[in-house]
């Protein structure tokens, strides 16, 4: 369903609908640009790839946000799912002269790229939906009481405002009026000294500038500070504005202040725009599915949350109270059992790789009524159908999963206990030994014994880094600067001779990367490893899975709203969930990853939480508590 200004608050409806009784969601998003200085390093640590992307990319902006809801159901096909997509096109427009009037990048080669795919800025553009995060909401809020507390010069409406602002009525001041608008206030005045001696119950004045209007409100009320009211209209073809003068009594007068305050503060609700379908999503609890999703969680905690915070800690905080469970599918991608099974991870791979064995894609059904066909048209960079590729992908290899039970289990949801080694785990792109960022507890510490920073002459290229390490082997460059690089050798155990040989040398200076953290460290530059988990060596990586990570959205523990979920899984997981919430083990074993990472083995303890039918919970309570084997070597 293509969502902008015209039918947004239609598909918030039938987006309510779909959540209440779904599986899980995914999210896409589409941006301006992705990235306003040098590339992210190598070797960063998760603090400083946090820090790198916070300070680079939010200055870009999310355009299209693609949300796609899948309702679990038995079909006459077996199991399978009814997707809803949604695909909202966003622009920060100011609904009020008191909302942020947002600047913002466009980087040229992702303008292009999204053109080339037939990405449609004039929807965006004149269509685009708005959007106020709470706090933008809370000011916009006390600017506009204020406004109202100023011209009705009733203290009592500033009650909710901040205790600085102290507004004296306009009635008790004198109005300065500039020579040039004394003739048209003097014929306004006349007109309505006119209209107070008649009978006429309203008066329509001319249209005129926000200035001749601000002075028309003034000079009136200090005229006639009682028995009527001024109320400010636009014109039918919506380019000018005028004033209407009406008879009121004290009473009435009161009543049409308040409700005008009362329509202008609904008018900043109804602007939250996008914040309302992040609030929605958050509330349902559902998980929430995307494929290398780092920087659209960023994007969507920074557009629709609130400012980033300076801390990857706090980050993982506050992603954690809007999203309680995420899982992103190219982690899964990279780990067991499925990283033979993808030589390559882009989105567009997956699901090609779905279609083959031994994959069984579940059979996928998109309503006729107000939603595009995706399952028989490819639109690969449309926000809507990634993030409907992105949730087939994840409950085809999903189900994959039940293939290593004995019997077999031909469906595995995504409130399965077997799903919980990937929840709240993001893909960190080209970090060579870090696979994905860790939101429920401590990131992994691996060795960099192996990595060195060098400093040499500007004209240095590649070429000679190259040269310099030829004698260990291959190595992987990091550019920091003209002057310096981070280099990782390929052959680790080679990191010995390098400090024996290389380390000291006028022309060029290598340092460990430990020495050379510390230096950063002692200039105040470092940001370091937050409270490390070791990574542990494939012998070690046997203990079972973490408990599930305590559920940070609000849950209705009410009977009513349980029963309203009439996916039985979902309704059971929500059920125990609401009863009895565990903490996650910060010390539970990392994945095995084709970047030397070992995985969690699902523990076959607690209550199982998939509920699609009696045979699946007989399955699961003989769920083995190892899977698939290890990598006997990283």
């Amino acid at each position: 369903m293509e969502v902008t200004i015209d039918n947004f608050n239609e598909a918030l409806k039938l987006m309510s609908s779909a959540l209440d009784h779904c599986s899980f969601v995914a999210i896409d998003g589409e941006f301006t640009g992705l990235h306003s200085g040098s590339s992210p390093g190598v070797f960063d640590t998760p603090a400083e790839r946090y820090q790198h992307l916070k300070e680079n990319c939010c200055d870009f902006l999310l355009i299209q946000l693609g949300v796609c809801i899948f309702k679990y159901e038995k079909q006459k096909k077996g199991y399978g799912y009814v997707a809803y997509p949604f695909n909202f096109y966003v622009f920060p427009r100011p609904s009020t002269r008191a909302a942020p009037d947002q600047r913002f990048l466009c980087q040229s080669s992702s303008i292009d790229f999204l053109v080339s795919h037939g990405f449609d800025f004039n929807k965006v553009f004149y269509k685009g939906i708005g959007y106020l995060t709470a706090v933008d909401n809370m000011r916009v809020k006390e600017m506009v009481q204020q406004r109202h507390a100023q011209y009705e010069g009733n203290a009592s409406l500033l009650s909710d405002c901040s205790p600085n602002f102290n507004s004296p009525s306009t009635a008790k001041r004198p109005v300065e009026i500039p020579e040039e608008h004394k003739p048209f206030i003097d014929d306004v005045s006349k007109r309505v000294g006119a209209f107070a001696a008649g009978t006429a119950d309203e008066l329509k004045l001319e249209p005129c500038t926000g200035y001749q209007r601000k002075l028309v409100y003034q000079t009136i009320k200090s005229r006639y500070p009682s028995g009527l009211h001024l109320d400010t209209h636009t014109t039918e073809d919506k380019k000018g504005r005028f004033i209407v003068v009406r008879r009121v009594t004290e009473e009435e007068k009161k009543k049409l202040a308040q409700d005008k305050l009362q329509a202008e503060l609904d008018e900043v609700d109804e602007a939250s725009g996008i914040c309302r379908v992040m609030k929605m999503i958050s509330e349902s609890g559902k998980v929430v599915v995307g494929h290398n999703m780092m920087l659209d969680v960023i994007h969507m905690m920074h557009q629709f949350t609130g400012p980033l915070p300076d801390t990857l800690l706090e980050f993982k905080s506050m992603v954690g109270c809007v999203f309680s469970r995420l899982l992103d599918t190219k982690v899964m991608a990279n780990t067991q059992p499925f990283k033979e099974l993808f030589p390559m991870t882009g989105l567009n791979d997956l699901m090609s790789k779905c279609d083959e064995e031994p994959f069984r894609r579940p059979h996928i059904v998109i309503p006729p009524s107000g939603f595009v066909d995706y399952t028989a048209n490819q639109k690969f960079h449309e926000a809507a159908y990634d993030a409907y590729v992105t949730g087939v992908c994840f409950a085809t290899m999903a189900n994959y999963i039940g293939t290593f039970l004995t019997p077999p289990k031909p469906r595995v949801s995504p409130t399965s206990n077997l799903i919980e080694p990937f929840l709240n785990k993001m893909f960190l792109h080209r970090i060579a030994d870090m696979p994905y960022l860790n939101l429920d507890g401590p990131d992994l510490q691996p060795s960099r014994d192996h990595i060195f920073h060098v400093r040499f002459p500007s004209e240095w290229k590649s070429t000679d880094l190259y040269d310099l390490f030829t004698p260990f082997g291959n190595i992987m460059i990091s550019w920091i600067d003209d002057k310096s690089a981070m280099v990782g050798l390929m052959k680790k155990d080679r990191a010995s001779q390098v400090r024996r040989t290389l380390e000291k040398n006028p022309l060029y200076q290598v340092t460990s990367y430990a020495d050379y953290k510390k230096s950063q460290f002692m200039a105040g530059d470092f940001v370091p490893f937050p409270a490390f988990q070791e990574a542990p060596s494939s012998a070690e990586a046997k203990t079972p899975g973490s408990p599930r990570g305590k559920k940070r959205a609000m849950v209705d523990e009410s009977p009513d709203k349980l029963a309203n979920f009439d996916d039985p899984e979902v309704a059971s997981f929500m059920s125990s969930t609401a009863k009895k919430l565990k903490q996650m083990d910060p010390n539970a074993t990392p994945f095995v990853s084709r970047k030397s990472v070992t995985p969690p083995i699902p523990s076959s303890e607690g209550k199982k939480l998939d509920r699609a039918s009696s045979e699946d919970n007989e399955a699961a309570a003989k769920e083995p508590t190892k899977l698939f084997e290890e990598s006997a070597s990283w």
